[in-house]
């Protein structure tokens, strides 16, 4: 398994979009509310009627992020045993960040042109899932698995 600089500024570059999502994550477990709308009106009712909750699940979404992120950029490095645990959760993970990227972006951007759906929508949310978080869970996804692939065994 050979690492070259591209698969190696993939990886960095999927770390840096999953430390993006966490970073928000914590921040609106924090209390923060910066965006917090974009993720839907439900998030922002949560956050103002029971912060106790609120902070403890984003505080977990957060460090699971975290998690997501810095591991196979670790492993990547040789810094964690286990080498192929690792890997293939990140072959889990890769193709699980694309698919549901991909699918809720997709799915956001029909609600809003009116192809999906028909009753009232939460338009800021909607388009905060359309145009933000779940193109960057899409592109998470494809940098890792894209450095996956171009870090996988090769057979003769």
């Amino acid at each position: 398994m050979q690492q070259t600089f591209s698969s190696w500024r993939l990886v960095q570059v999927a770390c840096g979009l999953g430390l993006i999502h966490a970073g928000f994550s914590l921040y609106w477990a924090l209390g923060g509310s910066w965006l917090l709308d974009t993720v839907g009106q439900w998030a922002v009712t949560l956050a103002r009627t029971s912060p106790l909750a609120a902070f403890w699940g984003l505080l977990l979404i957060a460090l699971l992020k975290v998690a997501a992120a810095v591991v196979p950029l670790l492993n990547a490095g040789r810094r964690l045993p286990w080498p192929r645990l690792w890997r293939t959760l990140s072959w889990i993970g890769g193709p699980l960040l694309i698919l549901y990227g991909g699918v809720n972006t997709g799915v956001a951007w029909l609600v809003l042109s009116g192809v999906l759906g028909g009753g009232e929508i939460d338009r800021r949310g909607m388009l905060g899932h359309a145009a933000l978080w779940d193109p960057l869970f899409l592109l998470w996804g494809l940098t890792l698995t894209g450095h996956l692939w171009l870090t996988r065994p090769r057979t003769l």
